[in-house]
């Protein structure tokens, strides 16, 4: 017996992975439709072998479906999700528009699976922003073994994370540089991305951080331990896939960076490569397509008492949206509606 599913913005970059992941996990599955907008109806997408049509989510009738995964921006999410919701549909929502919402539980299920028991509230649960949810994965069980006080991020975060239109232009970007006559200025980010580095994601705020940043303060306070202070510069650079942390964190106690290290070896989710030799590290390229959040550079910070740092590297529309959903579903039906 499985269970009914929905997947909302099944054409986009996000709601494709969503359809390979359930497919690869072989997700317990008795019904499964795909929705899109009205520009999009039609569009048939892939499901394994099979061949899915979409169908129109302004329509459609939300009554008996067990789950929906949403791929779609906030705007539309605004409008759908409490709809699916208010029938009885379950919502895994990978937009921004309900992480900060008290009475929405926002799950990293290797991090913090227990809050699943909130979904009941609304009917929604909350996926994490791409760059918090790799970077939570390796902070906490290094927080349950010595207590994070302080984490200072920097993200070096690929174009998919703004969407096909984001790795539209940076391939269109670097084919026009070796062609002097094909002139091809910024449109989804606001300077050339081909060859440079964009230290800019999102709205700036009146705090001089973009809301990208604050995301990452938000969401991992909200999701690891309100107790942690976190700051963080979000920088977008000229990948296509893959998004690359280098994160330094100041423990209340000493924590020696081969324990470590044995520590991330065993924690759920993390694979440590971590060699002090040329190439005994991970870099984007090597993530793509893989379920893991990869460690390396783990070294201790001798500028303070009790820091260390590393170097976190996954694939952004895996475990960074579609393969976080699916798990958050995957622990859904475990712990709460036990059908599959």
């Amino acid at each position: 017996m499985g269970y009914r599913i929905v997947v909302v913005g099944a054409t986009g970059n996000v709601g494709r992975e969503m359809l390979n992941i359930l497919e690869e996990r072989a997700f317990p599955i008795d019904e499964l439709t795909v929705l899109a907008s009205r520009k999009s109806l039609g569009t048939e997408v892939s499901f394994g072998e099979k061949t899915l049509t979409t169908k129109d989510l302004d329509t459609f009738d939300f009554t008996g479906w067990d789950m929906a995964l949403f791929a779609v921006g906030s705007d539309a999410t605004k409008i759908y999700a409490p709809k699916a919701a208010a029938a009885g549909c379950i919502v895994i929502d990978n937009s921004s528009l309900y992480r900060y919402d008290p009475d929405v539980p926002l799950i990293v299920p290797e991090v913090n699976a227990e809050a699943v028991h909130g979904y009941a509230k609304k009917n929604i649960i909350a996926n994490p922003n791409c760059s918090t949810a790799q970077m939570v994965v390796a902070l906490k069980p290094l927080h349950d073994r010595a207590t994070i006080k302080r984490v200072v991020v920097s993200t070096y975060q690929s174009v998919s994370g703004a969407g096909k239109g984001g790795i539209d232009e940076l391939w269109d970007q670097t084919k026009s540089m070796y062609n002097p006559t094909d002139d091809k200025p910024p449109k989804q980010f606001t300077k050339q991305i081909a060859f440079n580095v964009i230290p800019h994601i999102d709205k700036f705020m009146d705090s001089g951080e973009t809301k990208e940043e604050w995301k990452m303060v938000a969401e991992t306070k909200k999701i690891v331990d309100a107790k942690i202070k976190v700051t963080a510069t979000c920088v977008r650079v000229p990948v296509f896939v893959g998004h690359s942390e280098a994160v330094n964190i100041e423990f209340e106690e000493f924590l020696d960076e081969d324990e470590a290290r044995d520590i991330l070896r065993e924690a759920p989710g993390v694979m440590v490569i971590d060699k002090r030799e040329d190439g005994g590290y991970v870099t984007p390229v090597e993530c793509v397509g893989d379920f893991a959040t990869f460690i390396s550079r783990i070294r201790q910070d001798s500028t303070i008492d009790n820091g260390l740092n590393l170097w976190c590297v996954s694939d952004n529309l895996r475990k960074g949206a579609a393969l976080n959903a699916v798990q958050i579903a995957e622990l859904l039906g475990r712990e709460c509606l036990k059908k599959g």
